[in-house]
Order: structure tokens, then C-alpha cells, then sequence
């Protein structure tokens, strides 16, 4: 719905733009038919890329056009040679014609078997439908799991003996020896999770498998969720004549959380022992990892205003615990992935910013500081590698600039440190099993991603495959450039800016900030980021596209991302006013036509900052934006803004609807009707705010889609409606 243009004007509009993208098409300039689907450039990459256990190969999936059918494919490290290990023809089950679907695939830890299943919603990959367990012995599928009940997240016991799985909310193993399922929890149900996590976990803690086999696979320790008190949500779904509602457990700000409980399951015995997690119950527990010894787990307790971290050790017997390590911040404490217990049985990498940056430590079992393993004004990023043989270890850091993503290899005395990177940019490394090669993948801002194999003393082998540069050729690129601006108040931003390919610094050009804006994010990366053609069909417009990271954003320290606590909607507005003001002097830029977009996180910024900047931004777009913390889920919201009745004021300053009444620009608003993440609620209750005000926007919804506004045709509607409102009011 269009509210602020006349019908002829809107019209007008629409037939010059389409003019206009014919002739793009003819003039090497980017089309919105080109972006979706996406003809600027190849995406090329390993689908499906697994080490083989034996660290020897590594294997991905391969479309056979000849036979229209997927297979896996397996490259020697050695040769170099690639064969497929398990072709189409064999994976025929029941005098079926068609080969079973290649949609994920795991490898038995022994190296025999590979596991097979399909793919379920989640935010990232998660395991589910009937089980195949392919032998390679036979080159044939030989184990069928299967259910009317759904069966989800699937996988092997370290030896590879077993095949573990939830079915109907419990907890099952499948021995392969006598092809023998057994059921180790019973209580499952809608509101009793065994071995699976409830929305708010899988979303906010980033983690999908509620469950972790004993390292010597007699015993599988799992979490139980009992979300009976967790507030339920309507979605209405309007695809029946009686709308048939999603029902969804989700606890909002100062909701009730489902009860955790970590119980150890013995596989031989089929009994399962409680752990001793404390007196309070509500809590969270983020994380469980089995230690060298199968007999102890160890287990993370956050409390639930996510201040105070304690690492457990429990007796897998008894349930007996004992805290080794306790940390807390006056603001919050982030989850991590980096937690590895060394196989000497004596020492443990733990990660902490308690000298203000992230790093990596070293710790004896019983919680004692051995050494701090890394140091300086920088943050690690992730820890890729551990080679206790060799007594180093392997990560990803920004130590060379917070822009940039490189590879370190250390000591385990934290000596020795060596930059194994050869370029700056972004590198994703992935190791083999026992550590001999690592495949990087390359990208940097310009650059779609490359994928490189290396040994481990970071000497390149081989390019596995190369970037689609293609684009560079065939279309007019603007250039992309790294900044820094000083704000009024003295603090040093940094920022990223596309300028037009045909740019002039004489004339002057309308700015768009794309942002996104949330506590411990950045978006000012050197890497390829998925919008970057469309932002060039808009540089191509003659529009500068402009991105940067406020306060509160992450890569730069504790302090710097620990602003935003507690007030969430106040740096961020403040310091992109400030960007608009820096740009405002620019020569180049034309002051009365700067804008804003951004989606989630970054639309509810671009809707508050259109509001709180109105002298500075001409228009917004908003999509699925959060605009109410109350309205956003607990384990978020509490993290960075406590609990509403410890936080009351900065609940009521951070809400959109708190500003409406300053609300000048244009404004398009946009959400998926059956949004599970930022419900539809938010644009829905901004909605009827600016109604109540007769003050006039633009908005548009989309039936049944979440948030990720995609599927069909879906994406091109959006941008295609989003480039009209850029072209037509900025």
C-alpha cells in the first residue's frame, strides 16, 4: 500500500524505472532480473564438504547430470584425484527407481559407514526423517530407520557402533551389530524434550543437538526440557478456511523458561542418572561437554540474567558436582564454542574476556589459571584446532585489524605465535582429523568466496575451487572503501562506503545506510556479504551505500560492546545521526537525501532512527523489525537489557512507538505474517501507533512467510518493492 504519492506520480515512476533497467541490461549495468534469481555471478563452493575420519580425504556432494541424481564425492589428499565413494545407482532402497536423496550425509567415526537423513527447519543444520546408514563395505544401504513419529537429530556414537536419534520427544540408540533399537527416555511429550532443545535455545544458544555421547560410547548425556510453563503463541496461518494457528512456546522479556535438567543415560543398563545442577531452577544450562574421562561431564550454568558462568564437573555415577570455574560481569557473559578438554586429562582451553578482550586460556581440571594463552587489544574469533602432539593450537583472529580474519597457530605455553594467512580478508578454515590440512575459504569485500587447501604449516596445495570474478568484466563495479570517523563526543567509528562506478566527486549523491546495527555484531567486515550485488545495482543508480558499527557492536573489546547494556536503542541511532552528520560535511554528499534500511535488528534501528534523526534521514526501510523489547524473546532481550521490572525506564526508551510522534521521513515497513523469531506483532502494534497519530507509511506484508521473507518468487517482490520506495523517496 502506497499512502504518500498520487496515483499518476506512482505510475510515472514504475514506467521510468523499467525503462531505465532495460537499458541497464544493455549497458553492463546490474537488473533486479539478473540479482533473483542471482545471474551476476556463480557461487562456487564444496556442498556438503566432510574430512574423512581418517584425515587421508575429504568428500562432498557432486550433481550427476548424466543420471540427474546426487553423489558423494571423495578427494585424495595425496593424489589429488577425485572419485565419487558412493554413487546414485547404489542408493536405490525398496526396488525403488529413484535413489534415496542426498540432502546430508555423516561419516561413521570408524570410518565404515555413512549416515544418512534428511533436513529439518532449524537456524542452522539439523538432522531429521527417515535414517539410512550406507555400508561401504557392501556399497549399499543395509539399516533402515523409520517412524511416524519424527525422528531428528541423528548421529553416530564415537566408535560408530551405535546410531543415536529422537523420536517422538525421547531418546533412542540403534545398534548396527544386530540391528536392535532401544528407547532409553520415556517421558516424552509436547511439553517434556529429551534430547532436543525448545525454540529459545536452538535460537539464542545457538545449538541444535540436546545430547552428547560419552567419548568411550557407553553412556549419552542429554538435556530435558520441561516447557509446560513457557507462555504459548498464536500465528495465525491463512492457508485454511479456520486460519489454523501455529502454536508456539515462546517466553518473552520476564516470561518462564522451560525446566533443564542433564540426565546421563547408560546404554548397557538402560537407567539414567540425574546431575546435581543446584538449588535454582532457573537457570540455563548453554552448554555440556564430556571431559578425557567418559565418567565426567562437564557442564555450564549461566544464571538467568546471563551475569554469571560456573563450570561443573559431574560424576556420571552418582550426579555429584563440583564448580572448578565461576565467571561474572556486571553486564553479560557470552556463550562460546571453545571449551576443549585436552586428552593429557589434566588441562582444559577456556575462553573469557576478563581482560577486556577475548582470549584463550589454560587451565589445570581443578580450575586453576596455568597460563593466558593469547593477549592484546584484538579478540580471538573462533578456535579451529588443537594438536596436542605437537603442543600447539590453531584460531581465527582480528589481531591484524577488526575488519579482517585470519589464522594463528600458538604454543600451548601461548609461545611461538605465527600469522599463517597469506591475505588479508576473511578466512574460514576447516582442519582434518588429525590435523594435517586445513581447506580455507577466502573472500574479502570485492571478492566472492574461494576455497583453498593448505598443509599445516599454511602452505598453499591446491585451489580447490575459484571465485566467479566474472562480474568485473561484465558489469560497471563501484569502488568499495574502509573508514574510520570521529563522532562529536570523540569516539572513532569505523565504516564501509560503495561509491557509484561512474563516481564525480563535484556532484553530490543520495546515501543509504545499510545496518544492522545489535550488541557484539559487525558489519564493517572485509569479506563478500550477500547483499553486495544489489548494493552495486543501487551504486549503479548513482546512490552511495554506506555501513558502519556503532557503539555497542562487537570486534572491538568488552568495553566498546558492553555500551549497549541496558540501553538498547540509544547508541545506536545516536552514533548513525552522527555518521549522517560526518557525511552531511562531505562534498559528495547530498545532505537532504540520506536513508536507511535494515532488516531484524537492523530494522528496528532504521525505523528508530528515522524517528529520533528526523533532521538527518529522508527515509526508512523496516523489516521485521523488532519494536518493542517486551514483544522479543527473554534469553535476547534479558541479556542485554535485564529483566523489565530491573529495567523499566530503558524498556519504555527503547520501544519505536515511544518516537512515532517525530516520524517526518518516509517510512516502509515490512514482515512475514508467520514470522516465528520477530512475530508480526511488532510491525503490527507500530502500525496501529501511526494510525492513531494520522501519520502516513508505506507498508507490506507476506502471507506465511517468516522471518526470512523467502520462498517462490518471494525475494524478488521484496527487493523489487524495496529498490521502487529507494528510487522513488531518496
Amino acid at each position: 500500500m502506497t499512502t504518500t504519492l498520487t496515483k499518476k506520480s506512482f505510475f510515472l515512476g514504475i514506467i521510468l524505472f523499467t525503462l531505465s533497467f532495460s537499458l541497464f541490461a544493455q549497458n553492463g549495468k546490474i537488473t533486479l532480473d539478473s540479482l533473483y534469481p542471482n545471474k551476476v555471478y556463480k557461487p562456487t563452493g564444496l556442498s556438503g564438504m566432510q574430512w574423512r575420519p581418517d584425515g587421508k580425504s575429504y568428500t562432498f556432494l557432486k550433481y550427476n547430470r548424466g543420471i540427474q541424481a546426487v553423489e558423494i564425492y571423495e578427494h585424495d589428499l595425496a593424489s589429488g584425484k577425485e572419485f565419487p565413494v558412493v554413487e546414485a545407482a547404489n542408493l536405490k532402497v525398496n526396488g525403488s527407481d529413484q535413489p534415496v536423496a542426498l540432502s546430508s550425509y555423516q561419516w561413521s567415526p570408524d570410518n565404515t559407514h555413512i549416515l544418512i537423513t534428511g533436513v529439518l527447519p532449524a537456524r542452522t543444520l539439523k538432522t531429521g526423517g527417515t535414517i539410512y546408514i550406507y555400508d561401504l563395505a557392501v556399497q549399499k544401504i543395509n539399516h533402515i530407520i523409520e517412524s511416524d513419529a519424527e525422528q531428528e537429530n541423528v548421529s553416530f556414537s564415537p566408535d560408530g557402533k551405535f546410531v543415536s536419534f529422537i523420536r517422538g520427544n525421547n531418546l533412542f540408540v540403534h545398534e548396527l551389530s544386530n540391528n536392535k533399537t532401544v528407547q532409553l527416555t520415556f517421558d516424552g511429550s509436547e511439553t517434556i524434550l529429551n534430547g532436543i532443545f525448545d525454540w529459545v535455545y536452538e535460537e539464542e544458544f545457538s545449538i541444535i543437538q540436546a545430547y552428547e555421547w560419552a567419548p568411550d560410547s557407553k553412556a549419552i548425556a542429554f538435556w530435558r526440557m520441561d516447557q509446560s510453563q513457557e507462555p504459548i503463541i498464536s500465528i495465525a496461518r491463512y492457508d485454511s478456511l479456520y486460519l489454523n494457528p501455529l502454536m508456539q512456546r515462546y517466553p518473552k522479556a520476564g516470561g518462564k523458561n522451560a525446566l533443564v535438567k542433564i540426565g546421563v543415560a547408560d546404554i548397557a543398563s538402560e537407567k539414567t542418572t540425574w546431575m546435581d545442577l543446584g538449588a535454582e531452577t532457573d537457570i540455563y544450562i548453554p552448554r555440556i561437554k564430556y571431559t578425557a574421562d567418559p565418567k565426567v561431564l562437564s557442564i555450564q550454568r549461566l544464571n538467568r540474567l546471563q551475569q554469571k558462568l560456573d563450570l561443573l564437573l559431574a560424576d556420571c555415577s552418582t550426579g555429584s558436582t563440583k564448580t572448578v570455574l565461576s565467571e561474572q560481569d556486571s553486564c553479560w557473559i557470552e556463550i562460546e564454542d571453545v571449551l576443549t578438554f585436552l586428552k593429557d586429562g589434566k588441562h582444559f582451553i577456556w575462553v573469557s574476556e576478563t581482560d577486556g578482550y577475548k582470549h584463550l586460556y589454560l587451565y589445570s581440571m581443578d580450575g586453576k589459571l596455568i597460563k593466558q594463552l593469547t593477549k592484546g587489544p584484538w579478540e580471538v574469533d573462533k578456535l579451529k584446532y588443537v594438536d596436542e602432539d605437537a603442543k600447539k593450537l590453531f584460531y581465527t583472529s582480528n589481531e591484524r585489524g577488526v575488519m579482517w580474519r585470519d589464522l594463528y597457530s600458538v604454543n600451548l605455553d601461548g609461545t611461538d605465535k605465527k600469522l599463517l594467512s597469506e591475505t588479508k580478508g576473511t578466512h574460514v578454515p576447516s582442519f582434518s582429523a588429525k590435523g594435517d590440512y586445513y581447506v580455507d575459504i577466502y573472500s574479502n569485500a570485492t571478492t566472492p568466496p574461494a576455497t583453498r587447501l593448505y598443509s599445516v604449516a599454511g602452505r598453499k596445495i591446491a585451489d580447490l575451487t575459484k571465485a566467479d570474478e566474472s562480474f568485473k568484466q561484465k558489469y560497471a563495479i563501484g569502488s568499495t572503501e574502509f573508514l574510520q570517523f570521529k563522532t562529536s563526543d570523540g569516539e572513532f567509528i569505523n565504516a564501509c562506503m560503495i561509491k557509484p562506478p561512474d563516481f564525480d566527486p563535484v556532484k553530490k549523491y543520495p546515501v543509504l545506510f545499510y545496518n544492522y546495527s545489535g550488541p557484539g555484531s559487525q558489519a564493517v567486515k572485509d569479506e563478500f556479504g550477500s547483499s553486495y550485488p544489489w548494493h552495486q545495482m543501487l551504486a549503479q543508480n548513482g546512490y552511495i551505500i554506506f555501513t558502519m558499527d556503532n557503539r555497542g557492536t562487537g570486534g572491538r573489546g568488552a568495553a566498546f560492546k558492553h555500551l549497549a547494556y541496558k540501553k538498547l536503542g540509544t547508541w545506536e541511532p545516536h552514533d548513525l545521526i552522527e555518521g549522517a552528520k560526518f557525511l552531511a560535511k562531505q562534498s559528495y554528499v547530498d545532505a537532504a537525501r540520506i536513508g536507511i534500511m535494515g532488516w531484524s535488528y537492523g530494522g528496528y534501528i532504521s525505523a528508530l532512527t528515522l524517528m529520533k534523526g528526523a533532521d538527518y534521514f529522508k527515509m526508512a526501510v523496516a523489516i521485521a523489525p523488532v519494536t518493542s523489547w517486551r514483544f522479543y524473546d527473554d534469553i535476547y532481550t534479558e541479556r542485554y537489557m535485564s529483566l523489565p521490572e530491573l529495567n523499566p525506564e530503558g524498556y519504555k526508551l527503547s520501544e519505536v512507538m515511544a518516537y512515532s510522534g517525530n516520524l517526518r521521513g518516509k517510512l516502509l515497513l515490512i514482515h512475514g505474517t508467520a514470522d516465528d523469531n520477530v512475530h508480526f506483532q511488532n510491525s503490527v502494534v507500530l502500525a496501529e501507533k501511526l494510525i492513531s497519530e494520522n501519520r502516513q507509511f508505506t507498508t507490506m506484508f507476506y502471507p506465511g512467510k517468516e522471518h526470512s521473507i523467502y520462498g517462490g518468487r518471494t525475494r524478488q517482490h521484496l527487493f523489487t518493492m524495496i529498490t521502487n520506495f529507494i528510487l522513488q523517496n531518496l
